[in-house]
Parts: structure tokens; C-alpha cells; sequence
């Protein structure tokens, strides 16, 4: 009886050995077993600025299939080939502190200057610039519907631009409204986030606005952008979620994994879904437009993403102002 039972043992021995090194096998001889989960990290790829802490903000993919970006520190606007070699414009005014940026309907790249003016450069780099009313602080641009840009004022406006220069400034109907950032929707209008009372905006572009307040005062949204579900999506720096508002002001929010994100950039990305920057976690999110998140970190722990651009092959680029690059991200398949 002894005997037997240390015959079975043996066997179990050699089962378990038998089937060790058949494992082993197949994942040394790349069998079928299935790949450890990516985190993306070999896919991302940081170029560093010319410029000493030049402090990179806005971002966006120009019309000759570069990448196009401000330096809010040290005044200038960049570009950056999908290669990444980087070229930089200086401004004319000093101290302009440039911000936003997005592509014009003449071609050309046009942008904010906190200072108080908005500007546009050509591909060729030739810089013009129109000045505001003072203090107007102006942030976020976009395209609208109707061939003007459109950006927003963190003193309580949002103004539109045609582009031979002329100014239009609409106030908004809080007084305490904070107008961050701007995207064109799907019903024809202009939809901004207002950081300070916590609410979802949209301006027509004969300049009726609307706000809708969020669930909570003080979520704080940040970015937004038009997704490819017809609805408007956005970030909430401080509610550490993603929101989604249709055309007719239903809100629905979707919560980040990773708490204390400090979600802020937000882009339409490849295949339908939304990209975001984690500035708080050195993380890149997307989340599909049945509001599933994924979070992919980035490879060192210091990279803080601010602003995000969907750029050619499916790649994301996107602004690092702590370490003073540019960032190139690409998705794996």
C-alpha cells in the first residue's frame, strides 16, 4: 500500500513537470499562449523642444499633415512633422503667452494669446495678430460652422472671429462664467465647458447661448470635443470622470478608474472613440461611446499631458509641459 501511493506521487510529479515544460515551451517559441496585457509604454514616443521651458499648451494637426502647437512660455509657435523634427515661429508681441490653437477655415493655424489678441500663422510661419478689449484672457479656439473661429474668454465671453479679423464678443449670462475650452457640435452650434460654475454651454452662431449645469457645481470641466455619436463629450478635472451632454442637454458622466486624474485635453481618436490626457497620472485614457474606459500609462512617471490631438495613422500627440516635449502615442492594434 506504501508502494502505490509513491507510484501515484510520482506520477503527479511527473505530470505537473510534463506539463511546466510544455508551457514554458510554447511561450519561449512564441506558441499560442496568449501575450501579457500591454500598457502601451514602447509605443510612445517624446520629442524634446529646442526651446528651454517653453512650456507646451495647445495642439492640433495642421492642413500640411504636421502637428501643430503653442508654447505659452516661450511665445512662439511650434511645429513638429510626424517624424519630429520641430520647427518654431517666434511671436512678435513679447509676452503674448499663446494658448489655444486649431485650423482655420483659410488654411492657415489660429490661436489665443492670453495677453489679450488672437492670432494666425501660415504653414509658411508668417505670423498675424488682432487684438481684444483688455483683460479678455482669451483660452480655447475652434472652427465653427458658419467660417469664423470661435474661442472663449475667461472673463464671461465667448468670441467669434471671421478671418479677415473682425471681432465679435458675446457675453455669457452668469457673470461669474469661466469659458474654457470650445468645439463645434454635431447641431450646429458652439459648445464650451465653464470651469467656474461647473455647467456645459452652447452658443448659436447668431450668439445665443444656454448653459446646463452638471449633477455637481464643482466638477470642473475642462476639454470637449464633438464625438462620433452625435453627442458632445468633455472632461471634469475635479470629478474625475468623463461626461457626455446630447444636442438637447442630457448630461451622463462616466467615472475614471485611476482617482485624482486631473483629466483635462480631450480629442476624437481612431475608430470612433474619445482620447484624453491624465495630467495628475501620466496616463493617456480613450473611452468608447458606450462609455468604456481605457487607461494606458505613459512610459516615465513625470510626463504630465495637457492637451491631445488625433494625428495621422491613428497616432495621439499631445503636449508636455512639465518636460517641455511633444508627445507621439501610438494605439496598439
Amino acid at each position: 500500500m506504501p508502494e502505490q501511493k509513491a507510484q501515484r506521487l510520482r506520477r503527479m510529479c511527473m505530470l505537473v513537470f510534463a506539463v511546466l515544460s510544455t508551457v514554458l515551451l510554447i511561450a519561449c517559441s512564441g506558441g499560442t499562449t496568449p501575450p501579457a496585457p500591454s500598457t502601451h509604454q514602447n509605443a510612445v514616443t517624446p520629442f524634446i523642444l529646442p526651446t528651454i521651458a517653453a512650456a507646451p499648451l495647445g495642439i492640433t494637426t495642421g492642413p500640411d499633415g504636421n502637428v501643430w502647437f503653442t508654447e505659452k512660455a516661450g511665445n512662439a509657435i511650434g511645429s513638429i512633422t510626424p517624424q519630429g523634427k520641430i520647427t518654431e515661429y517666434p511671436l512678435p508681441t513679447p509676452n503674448a503667452y499663446p494658448a489655444g490653437i486649431a485650423v482655420g477655415p483659410d488654411g492657415n493655424l489660429w490661436f489665443t494669446e492670453i495677453a489679450g489678441a488672437i492670432g494666425n500663422i501660415t504653414p509658411q510661419g508668417k505670423v498675424t495678430e488682432f487684438p481684444l478689449t483688455p483683460i479678455s484672457f482669451p483660452k480655447a479656439i475652434t472652427k465653427g460652422p458658419d467660417g469664423n473661429m470661435w474661442f472663449t474668454e475667461a472673463t464671461g465671453n465667448v468670441g467669434s472671429i471671421t478671418p479677415l479679423g473682425v471681432i465679435t464678443q458675446h457675453p455669457l449670462s452668469t457673470s461669474l462664467s469661466v469659458a474654457e475650452s470650445i468645439t463645434a457640435g454635431p447641431d450646429g452650434n458652439l459648445w464650451f465647458t465653464d470651469s467656474a460654475t461647473g455647467a456645459i454651454g452652447s452658443i448659436t452662431p447668431a450668439g445665443s447661448t444656454k448653459e446646463y449645469p452638471l449633477p455637481t457645481s464643482t466638477r470642473q470641466p475642462e476639454g470637449i470635443v464633438a464625438g462620433s455619436d452625435g453627442n458632445v463629450w468633455f472632461t471634469e478635472n475635479a470629478g474625475n470622470a468623463i461626461g457626455r451632454i446630447t444636442p438637447q442637454g442630457t448630461v451622463k458622466e462616466f467615472p475614471i478608474p485611476t482617482s485624482k486624474s486631473g483629466a483635462t485635453g480631450i480629442t476624437a481618436g481612431p475608430n470612433g472613440t474619445v482620447w484624453f490626457t491624465e495630467t495628475t497620472t501620466s496616463q493617456l485614457g480613450s473611452i468608447t461611446m458606450q462609455g468604456k474606459i481605457t487607461e494606458s500609462p505613459l512610459a516615465a512617471p513625470n510626463v504630465s499631458p495637457v492637451e491631445i490631438a488625433a494625428g495621422a495613422q491613428g497616432t495621439l500627440w499631445f503636449t508636455e509641459s512639465t518636460t517641455n516635449q511633444i508627445g507621439r502615442f501610438t494605439p496598439s492594434k
